[in-house]
């Protein structure tokens, strides 16, 4: 339609219906009353055709095993989340939809990600060791003092100390052997 048979009072009353009832700063009027003008204008025409997407690469040829690429651009690497998020500000689910992937079409490289998970077994991520629980179970149930011994980060009770031998003969010593104890012992003379 040309924009020069519209009627500009048709325009003028979308305008003022749409300031009633939001709030607007002086500087978006102009916007606003242009965008409300090209849109009457496409009244009745049919829509534009939607562009349609060529991949970089084929979807078969996009993941290798050390490296996947970027349907978009063609951009290659070991994961493409960080990028496709960052680049083409999609989310792994939105990139799947736009180029009518599968669900479980890997993002990132078969080759990285076993050797990220090969790491974290060998780092002993992820596995829960069934005998912590059982010592925890069975010392509850035993008595309910914490035992230092096989509990390194136990709360120390305030109380008198037990004297052992080790306490008596420090308290017995002085001060002038403690050193002499400390000090090298004297070479034999030649």
């Amino acid at each position: 339609m040309n924009t020069e048979e519209i009627n500009p009072h048709l325009t003028a009353k979308i305008v003022v219906s749409y300031v009633r009832h939001h709030r607007l700063v002086p500087d978006q009027l102009a916007d606003l009353i242009t965008s409300v003008h090209r849109a009457i204008g496409h009244v009745g025409q049919p829509p534009e055709p939607e562009e349609v997407l060529t991949p970089a690469v084929s979807v078969r040829r996009s993941v290798h095993r050390d490296h996947v690429i970027c349907l978009d651009c063609g951009y290659r690497g070991k994961t493409l989340t960080r990028h496709i998020a960052a680049r083409h500000g999609l989310s792994a689910d939105e990139y799947r939809q736009r180029w009518g992937l599968r669900s479980n079409h890997l993002l990132t490289a078969p080759g990285y990600s076993e050797r990220r998970s090969a790491l974290a077994k060998s780092l002993g991520l992820g596995r829960k060791l069934a005998e912590p629980v059982a010592t925890a179970k069975r010392q509850k149930a035993s008595s309910p003092g914490i035992d230092a011994a096989r509990n390194p980060k136990a709360k120390r009770t305030r109380g008198p100390r037990p004297a052992s031998e080790s306490n008596v003969e420090a308290a017995t010593s002085t001060s002038a052997e403690r050193r002499r104890s400390r000090a090298r012992p004297a070479s034999p003379s030649a």
